[in-house]
C-alpha cells in the first residue's frame, strides 16, 4: 500500500514537471522524473549510461528477428506431422540395414566400435513418440554464432522405447541404433522436402550426430529469411529401459577385445565421456524446462545470457575457424553457469554432518550487466580441477559427488544432476577461459581508460592468436606417427579427440608453472553430406597458444625426484615424460636430482624455452617431426640479427658483445671520467646515459668494432654507432653569462678531458667534434667522441643549467624595446630553437632514458617489442626520418603500462613475448587517429592522466600528441614528425601489417611480408651504391655478395681512422630534406637502406605566376592559370628534370641511378 502511494506521488510529480516544462521547446525539454531514474539506474547497475545504450543496441542485432519466424514455424509444423507419420521398419542386422540405405545413397554414421556381421542385436525404425522444439530457439535465447550465418533451431525427436534394450549402453549399441534411426529420417526428408540435408556432429563425434536442414531459396519450404537451420536430434524417451546407474561416471561400458587392445583387456577403466554421451540423449527437454524456470525467476537472465554468449563466441569458445578445443557444442553450459549463480550450488553430503557447503545465490534482481560480470568473476576464480561445481537441483544428487571427482578432471554438473558439461573439456582449455575472464575483468575495472571497453568486450574478434597468446605454435598433424589406444578412441569418440586430449595432458605436465594457460585451437567441425560413406575428415593442422607466467616461463632447469627416489613411480613418470632429456645432476648445494636442462646461448634462445619444450614433447610422445612444429618467433628473431659473417668476426676476436657488454663499457667510461677530477677545473657530478644501446631498445645488439677489426672489414660492415652520454659538472660562478662564451668553454672542457683520457688510458682515442652545419652559435653543438680500445664509441655532451635561464631571458627580450645595435646571435627565434634543443637533449632525454630502462627491467618482453616495432617502421622508411625513436618507445609502452594508470606487474593482460607485444602495437597504430591524444603513464605509478595542451600545428609539423606526466604538451618527441602525410601512410601500413599478422596464425612464413616495402607509391626512387654504405649489413634484404666477393674494398691508409656514427646516406638524406623541403618529401630506411623514395608535394604541381624566391626550381610555360595576358606570360612550372639533375650531382659517388615512377591514373 505504501509503495503504491509512493509510486502515485512520483507519477503526479512527473505530470507536474511536464506542465511546468510545456513552454520549453521540445528539443530543449528537461528530463522528467522517470527518465532521471532510468539514468541513475544506468549509472548504478551498468558501467555507465553510454555502456547501457551500447548494450541495448547490441542485443537486437545478435538475436533472430521475430517478424521473420512465420515461414519457419510453418515448416516446423509440416515437418513434425511428417515425422510422426513415418512408416515402421522391421528389425534387422545393422550392417544389412546400412547396406539397404546405401542403395538410396544414405550413409549411416556408425560410432566406434563399428558393428560386425555376427552382431546378435538388431536395429529397427518406428515413428517418433513425440517431436519438440528445444534449445535456445524455443526459449528465445538464441545468439548469432561468430562465423556462421545460421541460427540453430533444435528439434528433439523422441525415439520409441520399444527400439531399445536394457544392455544397449554397452559397446556403442545405443549409438548404432540412434545412427540408423537418424539415417532413415534423412532418407525420408530428402525425398519429401525441398531442403538441403547434412550430417553434423560436435567435434566430429558420430555419437552426437544430428541431421541439419537448410532452406533452398525460392522453394515451397523456403525459410531462408530467418537465417536459421533446423537440427533434428534423436533423443531417448523418459521411459527408456537403460538403467541410470549403469551411466554413472565410475562405470565402464566399453569392452575392448584382447586382440584389439591387450592393455585394457584385463582392467576395466571407467568411461565417463562415453556415459555422458548417452545421458545427453535425455538432456534436451530437461534443459529446456530448467532454462525456462531461470527466465521466469530472473528478468535479466535472457540479456545476461546473450552478453555472455557473445563474449565467449568472440574468443573462440564455440564454433568458428579457430575455436578452443572442448567448447564446441557446449551452448547449454553457458546457461548452466548463469543458473549456478542464480540458484546457488547443491550442497555436498559430509559424513556425519548431513549436507553442508554450497555457493549462495547472487540474487535474482541483478541487471544483465551485473549478472554478466558475476559470471566472469565466477569463471575467473573457479578452480575446476580442485573445486567441483553442482548446480542446485530439485531432486538432489543422482550420482555421488565422489564418482564425478574421481573420474573427471573438471566437474560442473547441471541442474538435472546427470550431465557434467566439462567431462571432455581439457583443463588447459579451462585455464585459458579463466585467463580470458580475468583479463576481461581487468579491462572492465579500468573505468578511467581511454579505450573503447565495449568494443573490446563484445565487438572485437579476439581469436587472432598473435595478439592473444605469448607464443603461437602451428602443428601439422599429417605426419603423426604415434597414436592413442583403441580404448581411448572409443572413449573420446574420434581419433582426433583422443589425440588432442592426450596432447593437452602432456603439455600441461611438461610446461607446468611456466605458463598460465595452454590452449589448443582448431577449426570446428563442418557439416557433411548424408551420402558420404567415409568417416569425417581428420584435423590436419592445430595451433597451440601459450600464455607465459612471468616468474617461471624462462627458467633453465626443471627439477624432478631426488636420487634416493629413483625407484618410485614419480621418478619413472618424470623419465617417461622427458625421455632422453632427463638426467641425474649434482647442483652447487649438493643435491642430486633428476633434471632437465635447457641449453641456451643468447637471450633470444632463452625466450624460446617454452616453445622448445612443446617441440620436444610433441616429437617424443606423438612422433611429430620437428619441422612440422613451427612458430613465428624464429622469423622475427632473424630480422633483429646482424649477418653471421659479422658475428663470427667478434667470436674469433673474443670481444664481448651485447647490451651487457655495452653497459660494462659505459661503467668503464664513467670510472675513467670520475678519475679526472683533479685535472679538471670543476668536479664531475654525474654521467647520464641517453642512448638506446644502454636501455636495451636498439634494433640491433650493440657490437664494438676495434680499430684492428675495422681495417679488416669491408665498407658495408664497418658502421660503428656512437653511444650518447651527458656530463654534468658542479655548479660554479666561473661559468660565463654569455651563451656564445659558454659554447667556447665547453670546447675547452672537451679538449682537457680528451687529453687527460688519452694520457691515462693507453689505446683510448678521444676527439672534439663540432656539429656542422649549426643553426646558431648559441645552441649546444660541441661533443666529445671517445673510442675505447675494445671498440666502443661514446659521444659526450655537457649540460649547463645556466643556459636555460639565459635562453629564456633572450626569448623574453622580444617584448622589450629593440636594442640600437642588436647582435645576430640574440635572435629570439634562434633562442627558442636553442632552448627546445637544450630541453629535449639535457632534461627530457635523460629522464626518458631512465623510464625506458626501468620498463626494460620490469617487463621482459618490452625491449623486444620496441626493437621489432623499430625494425618494422624502418623497413617502411619512416623511423628516424619521420617518427622519432623516443616516440616509438612511448607507444610501445602502452600495452605494458596502460593508458591511464600504470598496470600492476602481475596484470594478466600484459604481453610476455615480443611477438605478442608487436602485434598489440600494430593493432593500436592501425586504429589510432592523429587527432586523438595519447597519454602514457611512463614516469610514476598511478599517475592521473594529465590533459595535454592542444597545440595548433601545420601540415609540415608533427600531428601526433604523446603526453606523459613530465610532458603534458605531448610534443617533446613528435614536434618534427610525423606530419599528416607520414601519419596517414603509417596508418595504412599498420592496417596491412595487421592483416598479414592474422595470416601468420595460419602460415608463420608470412612474417617476411611484414617487412617488404613496395615502392609503387613513390614518384621518385633513388638507388644507391651498396658497396659504399657502412650500414648496408643492417639492410632488411642485405645481399652478402656485396661484401663477400670483393665488390667493396677494405680500408686504406687514408681512411684507416675509425669514424663512429658515420652514415653518408643519412647525411645525403638530411641535405636533400633541407634543400628540397618545399618541393619533395623523402623517405628511406635508416638501417642500411640502399634506396631513397620521394613524392612531389601537391602545392608545387601545376602552373603559377612567377615570383622571386619561389622556393623551387621553375621553368617558363605558356599555360597560365589566370585569364590575364600578363599572368600567362609570367606563368612558371616546376622544373622536375632540373631538380633530379641537382639531386644526382649532390649524391655523386652514392647515387647509382634515379628512377621516375609512372603512376597509372
Amino acid at each position: 500500500m505504501a509503495s503504491d502511494l509512493k509510486r502515485k506521488r512520483e507519477d503526479e510529480s512527473d505530470e507536474e514537471e511536464v506542465e511546468l516544462d510545456a513552454d520549453i521547446p521540445k528539443k530543449h525539454k528537461l528530463p522528467i522524473g522517470g527518465e532521471l531514474r532510468a539514468l541513475k539506474d544506468a549509472a548504478d547497475l551498468y558501467q555507465s549510461s553510454s555502456f547501457k545504450l551500447q548494450i541495448d543496441a547490441l542485443l537486437p542485432n545478435v538475436r533472430p528477428r521475430e517478424s521473420q519466424r512465420a515461414s519457419l514455424d510453418q515448416f516446423l509444423l509440416t515437418l513434425r506431422s511428417h515425422l510422426l507419420s513415418l512408416p515402421s521398419i522391421q528389425p534387422q542386422n545393422p550392417l544389412i540395414a546400412a547396406r539397404a540405405l546405401s542403395k538410396d545413397s544414405i550413409a549411416v554414421p556408425f560410432a566406434l566400435p563399428h558393428p560386425i556381421q555376427e552382431t546378435k542385436w538388431t536395429v529397427a525404425f518406428e515413428p517418433p513418440s513425440d517431436v519438440h522444439v528445444v534449445g535456445s530457439w524455443a526459449n528465445k535465447i538464441c545468439v548469432k554464432k561468430k562465423d556462421s550465418k545460421y541460427f540453430g533451431v533444435d528439434l528433439s525427436m523422441e525415439m520409441p522405447s520399444s527400439l531399445f534394450q536394457e544392455k544397449d549402453y554397452l559397446d556403442a549399441r545405443y549409438f548404432h541404433k540412434r545412427s540408423y534411426y537418424l539415417a532413415v529420417v534423412a532418407r525420408s526428408i530428402r525425398t519429401s522436402f525441398q531442403v538441403d540435408a547434412f550430417y553434423a556432429a560436435a567435434l566430429s563425434d558420430p555419437r552426437q550426430t544430428v541431421l541439419v536442414l537448410r532452406p533452398r531459396k525460392g522453394t515451397l519450404h523456403d525459410f531462408s529469411k530467418t537465417h536459421a537451420e533446423v537440427r533434428i536430434i534423436p533423443v531417448l524417451p523418459p521411459s527408456h529401459p537403460i538403467p541410470l546407474h549403469r551411466l554413472s561416471p565410475s562405470h565402464s561400458n566399453v569392452r575392448v577385445q584382447p586382440a584389439l587392445d591387450t592393455l585394457f583387456s584385463m582392467s576395466k577403466p571407467s568411461t565417463p565421456i562415453y556415459n555422458t554421451a548417452i545421458l545427453l540423449s535425455t538432456f534436451p527437454k530437461l534443459s529446456l524446462l530448467s532454462t525456462n524456470a531461470l527466465m521466469e525467476s530472473s528478468p535479466a537472465f535472457r540479456d545476461a545470457h546473450t552478453l555472455l554468449r557473445v563474449w565467449a563466441n568472440q574468443r573462440g569458445y564455440g564454433e568458428g575457424s579457430l575455436c578452443i578445443h572442448g567448447f564446441e557444442g557446449k551452448g547449454s553450459w553457458w546457461a548452466s553457469v548463469l543458473g549456478f549463480l542464480l540458484d546457488g550450488e547443491e550442497p555436498l553430503p559430509v559424513l556425519g554432518k548431513g549436507k553442508t557447503g554450497g555457493r549462495k545465490s547472487v540474487g535474482k534482481g541483478l541487471s544483465s550487466y551485473q549478472l554478466f560480470r558475476a559470471s566472469l568473476d565466477f569463471l575467473a576464480k573457479q578452480e575446476f580441477e580442485n573445486a567441483p561445481a553442482f548446480v542446485k537441483s530439485t531432486n538432489g544428487h543422482k550420482f555421488s559427488p565422489e564418482a564425478y571427482s574421481s573420474n573427471h578432471s573438471a566437474v560442473f554438473v547441471d541442474a538435472t544432476s546427470t550431465i557434467n558439461h566439462l567431462v571432455d573439456v581439457p583443463l588447459t582449455s579451462l585455464h585459458m577461459l579463466q585467463y580470458d575472464a580475468r583479463k576481461m575483468l581487468e579491462q572492465l575495472n579500468d573505468s578511467t581508460g581511454t579505450d573503447d571497453v565495449f568494443a573490446s568486450v563484445f565487438l572485437k574478434d579476439e581469436t587472432h592468436l598473435s595478439k592473444r597468446c605469448d607464443a603461437v605454435i602451428r602443428v601439422d598433424l599429417s605426419r603423426l606417427s604415434k597414436y592413442q589406444s583403441t580404448f581411448e578412441f572409443i572413449e573420446h569418440g574420434t581419433p582426433d579427440s583422443a589425440l588432442l586430449a592426450a596432447m593437452s595432458r602432456t603439455l600441461r605436465r611438461g610446461l607446468g608453472d611456466r605458463v598460465r594457460a595452454v590452449a589448443i585451437f582448431h577449426p570446428s567441425s563442418s557439416v557433411r553430406s548424408i551420402s558420404e560413406m567415409s568417416s569425417p575428415p581428420r584435423i590436419s593442422v592445430i595451433h597451440i597458444g601459450l600464455i607465459y607466467s612471468p616468474e617461471d616461463a624462462f627458467r633453465l632447469v626443471d627439477h624432478g625426484p631426488t636420487a634416493e627416489e629413483q625407484d618410485t613411480e614419480a621418478a619413472k613418470d618424470f623419465r617417461q615424460l622427458w625421455g632422453h632429456k632427463a638426467e641425474l645432476r649434482r647442483f652447487k648445494d649438493g643435491r642430486i636430482v633428476e633434471s632437465v636442462v635447457w641449453e641456451v646461448k643468447t637471450s633470444d634462445e632463452r625466450a624460446h624455452i617454452p616453445t622448445s619444450i612443446v617441440r620436444h614433447l610433441l616429437c617424443l610422445h606423438f612422433g611429430i617431426p620437428i619441422a612440422d612444429i613451427q612458430t613465428i618467433a624464429t622469423p622475427f628473431d632473424g630480422k633483429l640479427r646482424l649477418p653471421d659473417h659479422l658475428a663470427s668476426l667478434h667470436q674469433h676476436s673474443g670481444t664481448p658483445i651485447g647490451f651487457k657488454a655495452a653497459l660494462t663499457a659505459f661503467d668503464g667510461i664513467v670510472k675513467n671520467l670520475k678519475s679526472l677530477d683533479e685535472k679538471l677545473p670543476l668536479a664531475l657530478l654525474n654521467v647520464s646515459p641517453v642512448s638506446e644501446y644502454l636501455r636495451y631498445t636498439s634494433t640491433f645488439t650493440p657490437l664494438p668494432i676495434p680499430l684492428s677489426s675495422s681495417l679488416a672489414l669491408p665498407t658495408p660492415l664497418r658502421y660503428l654507432p656512437h653511444i650518447s652520454i651527458v656530463l654534468e659538472f658542479e655548479k660554479s660562478s666561473k661559468w660565463p653569462d654569455d651563451l656564445h662564451a659558454i659554447q667556447k668553454v665547453k670546447l675547452a672542457f672537451f679538449e682537457t678531458i680528451a687529453s687527460a683520457l688519452m694520457t691515462t688510458n693507453p689505446g683510448l682515442r678521444a676527439a672534439v667534434h663540432n656539429e656542422q652545419p649549426c643553426e646558431s652559435d648559441i645552441q649546444d653543438h660541441a661533443s666529445l667522441e671517445i673510442l675505447t680500445p675494445e671498440g666502443w664509441a661514446f659521444s659526450a655532451r655537457i649540460c649547463h643549467d645556466r643556459e636555460v635561464v639565459l635562453l629564456e631571458r633572450l626569448i623574453s627580450s622580444v617584448k622589450t624595446p629593440v636594442e640600437p645595435h642588436p647582435q645576430p646571435s640574440k635572435d629570439p627565434r634562434m633562442a627558442r630553437r636553442a632552448l627546445d634543443l637544450h630541453t629535449r637533449r639535457f632534461i627530457h632525454a635523460p629522464r626518458h632514458h631512465r623510464a625506458i630502462a626501468t620498463l626494460s627491467h620490469r617487463y621482459i618482453a618490452y625491449p623486444g617489442t620496441v626493437r621489432l616495432v623499430k625494425r618494422w617502421l624502418a623497413s617502411h622508411w619512416l623511423l628516424g626520418t619521420h617518427v622519432s625513436e623516443e616516440a616509438v618507445e612511448m607507444i610501445c609502452a602502452r600495452p605494458f603500462v596502460g593508458t591511464s594508470v600504470t598496470l600492476s606487474d602481475t596484470a594478466v593482460g600484459i604481453p610476455r613475448s615480443k611477438e605478442r607485444g608487436f602485434t598489440l602495437v600494430i593493432e593500436f597504430l592501425k586504429d589510432w587517429k592523429p587527432e586523438n591524444l595519447l597519454f602514457v603513464p611512463l614516469y610514476e605509478d598511478n599517475s592521473p592522466p594529465t590533459e595535454p595542451s592542444i597545440l595548433a600545428v601545420s601540415s609540415k609539423e608533427g600531428v601526433w600528441t604523446i603526453s606523459s606526466s613530465e610532458d603534458p604538451g605531448g610534443k617533446m618527441w613528435t614536434s618534427s614528425g610525423p606530419d599528416v602525410v607520414a601519419a596517414h601512410r603509417l596508418c595504412a601500413l599498420a592496417k596491412e601489417a595487421y592483416k598479414i599478422l592474422q595470416e601468420t596464425d595460419v602460415d608463420p612464413y608470412n612474417v617476411k611480408r611484414l617487412f617488404s616495402h613496395a615502392t609503387d607509391d613513390y614518384d621518385i626512387v633513388i638507388e644507391l651504391d651498396p658497396t659504399v654504405l657502412p650500414r648496408y649489413n643492417q639492410n632488411i634484404d642485405a645481399d652478402e655478395l656485396v661484401w663477400s666477393r670483393g665488390r667493396s674494398g677494405h680500408a686504406s691508409d687514408d681512411d684507416g681512422v675509425s669514424r663512429p656514427g658515420f652514415d653518408p646516406v643519412r647525411m645525403l638524406f638530411d641535405d636533400l630534406q633541407s634543400t628540397y623541403s618545399d618541393t619533395l618529401k623523402f623517405f628511406f630506411d635508416i638501417y642500411g637502406g640502399h634506396r631513397v623514395g620521394a613524392i612531389w608535394l601537391l602545392h608545387v604541381s601545376g602552373t603559377r605566376p612567377f615570383r622571386a624566391l619561389g622556393g623551387f626550381s621553375s621553368t617558363p610555360t605558356t599555360e597560365g592559370g589566370k585569364s590575364k595576358e600578363k599572368d600567362k606570360r609570367d606563368a612558371v612550372l616546376l622544373n622536375r628534370q632540373s631538380v633530379l639533375d641537382e639531386i644526382e650531382r649532390l649524391g655523386t659517388g652514392l647515387i647509382k641511378k634515379i628512377t621516375v615512377c609512372e603512376k597509372q591514373s
